[in-house]
């Protein structure tokens, strides 16, 4: 374990020297302590309806009333956003990103130039972007995510809220192990990969390595726990069908991250490896578009989440090997959504972009892949309050208190104002530059079109 306290001591101090970059953007000179929306129909996400056209008063980073009535409190507002009748709905939350491995290209990541600096600034200038069109929360999945969180949080960086995982945690051989051909088992050979000293995963082997990835995570802020549980298709070593991690390893996993009052989730396709993360305790499961009906069931039955995306078909810079591995994802993510929606599992919609950056600003236009499945009502519930509700499972590990995902009195005032009726006209919310009007993170405005 020598070598694995090594690793996480170099890992710390380049931690501690990421927090300290910073960056700078424009701000509000405006008292923004009270804003109200005048005249707004709010998107109710339980009955998934817009009410009548009422005013929507935000106090520092909370709604404080929501009313047909102007008040006394609204009338005093120093902000006053005129809604003429359009619609506030709650900021957008994507449950699968990787802030980091997304703002960052293959050749990037493996440039011998690669340093905390750069991946800094392009996550950071990601994150900005995200934001802008109208991601207001997401649960980063993997990766050296806590520098840009912390910057984030700091006001340093423009960025949404981000529930943090930390590095991946991976069997030697799995869907985490990064390590070029030229790089050995640190545990034969004593030297750390280039992607955990990054911070981009723990090659963790046995119960005792486990708990310690885990528990390092926690230590750095996670708050939810990333466990690679089978084969993925951007990985170079294993197969898609294979299952990984033991069970023993696997629950040793989820009583370390119990004990912090948080959940495991897993990235896993198949039957034999999503069914032993179930035994294994595991809340949530990404992915799974290798599933059968079974294994859905058994996940209703359980409660346990399904963390989907639609994943591109292709693109230009694709890999062939990994062109070659998404041909039984893509196939079996067709039958997923429709089954899984039948069968009452809880899903969540996520990106999961990966390596090319050009690729983010699809992001809102992948809402619109779900209309094959779900109604416009339904969809914008399942972006907004559904996935909060899995943001929730972190419990006390939250890095945020206080509801998101609805426009409701004492909620957390993450909204924004669209232009036009999403419920009508989906394809609304792939348009964030000329129909979100309004974004507001936290009680701040990001953006304003209106005055």
């Amino acid at each position: 374990m020598s070598h694995f306290s090594s690793l996480i001591k170099k890992l710390s101090s380049i931690i501690l020297f990421s927090i300290l970059w910073t960056f700078s953007f424009p701000s509000w000179s405006q008292d923004q302590s009270r804003v109200v929306f005048q005249n707004v129909r709010v998107f109710d996400a339980k009955s998934m309806t817009l009410s009548e056209p009422q005013n929507v008063l935000v106090e520092n980073n909370t709604i404080a009333q929501i009313d047909k009535a102007w008040t006394k409190e609204m009338r005093i507002a120093p902000i006053k956003i005129k809604g003429k009748g359009k619609t506030l709905i709650p900021g957008l939350i994507d449950v699968h990103v990787h802030l980091v491995f997304g703002s960052l290209s293959m050749v990037q990541m493996m440039s011998p130039g690669l340093n905390q600096e750069l991946i800094l600034e392009k996550s950071g200038k990601g994150a900005e972007e995200m934001l802008l069109r109208g991601f207001t929360s997401v649960r980063d999945v993997g990766g050296p995510i806590f520098p840009l969180k912390r910057a984030i949080d700091q006001g340093k960086i423009q960025g949404p809220r981000v529930w943090p995982s930390g590095a991946v945690i991976s069997q030697t051989a799995g869907h985490g192990d990064f390590r070029t051909p030229d790089e050995r088992s640190r545990k034969f050979f004593g030297t750390p990969s280039r992607a955990e000293l990054f911070g981009a995963t723990f090659i963790a082997d046995g119960k005792p390595e486990v708990l310690t990835a885990v528990r390092e995570n926690l230590r750095f802020g996670a708050s939810q726990i990333k466990l690679m549980a089978g084969g993925g298709t951007s990985s170079a070593y294993d197969p898609i069908d294979v299952t990984q991690y033991t069970l023993e390893e696997m629950e040793a996993a989820v009583e370390a991250a119990e004990d912090w009052g948080t959940y495991v989730t897993v990235h896993a396709y198949t039957d034999r490896a999503v069914q032993k993360a179930i035994k294994a305790g595991v809340k949530c499961v990404e992915h799974g578009q290798m599933v059968s009906e079974e294994t859905l069931k058994l996940m209703a039955e359980k409660g346990i989440w399904l963390s989907l995306q639609n994943l591109m078909e292709d693109s230009p810079n694709m890999d062939p090997a990994r062109r070659e591995k998404r041909k039984p994802v893509l196939e079996g993510q067709k039958k997923v959504w429709p089954m899984a929606k039948q069968l009452g599992v809880q899903i969540a919609w996520g990106t999961d972009f990966l390596f090319e950056p050009e690729l983010n600003k699809e992001q809102n236009a992948y809402i619109l892949k779900l209309q094959e499945w779900f109604s416009p009502a339904e969809i914008l519930k399942m972006i907004t309050y559904d996935n909060a509700r899995l943001l929730a499972l972190s419990g006390n590990r939250s890095p945020y208190k206080g509801q998101l995902g609805e426009v409701s009195q004492g909620a957390l005032a993450d909204l924004i104002l669209v232009d036009g009726n999403p419920l009508e006209d989906i394809n609304l919310l792939a348009q964030p530059e000329e129909k979100f009007l309004v974004i507001m993170k936290d009680g701040k405005l990001i953006k304003n079109k209106v005055d």
